[in-house]
């Protein structure tokens, strides 16, 4: 409560009282001389409410200038394929009929089959960009609680899961929920619970498969570049099989930008200061005083990669973590140091 002069002495006095006047602090009417002014506080649930854990959004930016560069060398390199091409198959016309046609039929054919991986490649791209606008749309829906964008992304939800059979049961369920009065984030976090969790079930045991196989790689592996290659390898199938678990087919162009996130997601989250508190998993497990060197850094390669999957399931995953847990490093930290226990 204010009052306009700032020397009065505390009094008491009752709400009631005609000389007492409640105005909203925004009101800058005059009040008869003696009138006492009450200004209401703010109540709390008025207040805005702090949320723990903003969901994971890329960034957007500009023209990429890189993108543009590549694309322009793509092109110069086509031109200059096909002017060879061309130019061949004049040569092999020059020598004979039968070489000329056999030569054409070849570029044809090859002519095709770009044809048909450049459409898979954009049909990747388009394919994954659903998946990030899913993912984007379902949290603005979570912090605007709207019921007819919630409709919206179910729908783009069940015809993104409709191609697998594993969720027919589960598009069934939330489709029979389509008519009901749901309000709009209630909505995700139903869709989620009914078409994520088989999903995750499913990703959290490919992380922690992955894990265990690059933990047993690199723990009897006689050189360093063999565990470098082997866990960029099975990093890299880990994402693909992720992704194309979630609902995505990513080719190699739809792979490097899928690479891009899951990178920026391990940074942005902290992941590369991670080292620490794996070390700390570790050692807070008796590792180093059970097992050998060699074997410790195995342990420790597959705790690194479960951290990767865990970011690649955020970025491959249409839904925001909300009505589900998020799969935990330290869960996976447990399956993998008890498996090792169990070989030790």
């Amino acid at each position: 409560m204010s009052e306009h002069s700032h020397h009065r002495k505390p009094v008491t006095f009752r709400l009631d009282d005609p000389a007492v006047a409640v105005v909203d602090a925004d009101d800058s009417s005059r009040l008869a001389r003696g009138t006492v002014r009450v200004t209401p506080e703010i109540e709390a649930a008025a207040l805005p409410v702090p949320t723990d854990e903003a969901p994971f959004v890329p960034v957007r930016r500009g023209v990429s200038w890189g993108l543009v560069f590549w694309s322009a060398v793509g092109g110069l390199v086509l031109l200059a394929l096909g002017l060879g091409v061309a130019r061949l198959i004049e040569d092999l016309f020059a020598r004979g009929a039968e070489l000329g046609f056999l030569g054409l039929a070849f570029a044809g054919a090859a002519a095709l089959a770009f044809a048909v991986v450049v459409a898979r490649e954009a049909f990747g791209l388009i394919r994954l960009a659903t998946i990030e606008q899913l993912h984007l749309r379902a949290a603005k829906v979570l912090a605007s609680d709207d019921r007819a964008d919630s409709r919206a992304v179910v729908q783009d939800l069940i015809k993104l899961a409709h191609q697998n059979p594993h969720l027919a049961r589960a598009r069934a369920a939330l489709q029979g929920h389509a008519g009901d009065i749901i309000d709009g984030a209630d909505m995700i976090r139903l869709a989620e619970r009914e078409l994520m969790t088989p999903l995750d079930q499913e990703a959290r045991r490919l992380v922690s498969s992955a894990a265990q196989r690059v933990s047993v790689v690199t723990a009897v592996s006689p050189r360093a570049l063999v565990d470098v290659l082997f866990v960029f390898l099975a990093s890299l199938r880990l994402i693909r099989q992720l992704a194309r678990l979630y609902g995505g087919r990513p080719g190699a162009l739809g792979m490097i930008a899928l690479l891009r996130h899951v990178v920026a997601h391990v940074a942005i989250t902290g992941g590369m200061a991670a080292s620490d508190s794996l070390v700390q998993q570790v050692l807070g497990h008796g590792i180093a005083a059970k097992l050998s060197q060699r074997l410790g850094e195995g342990v420790l390669n597959g705790l690194l990669t479960a951290r990767l999957g865990l970011a690649a399931i955020d970025v491959t995953r249409p839904l925001p973590f909300t009505a589900l847990p998020r799969p935990a490093l330290g869960d996976l930290a447990k399956d993998l140091l008890r498996k090792r226990d169990g070989e030790g």
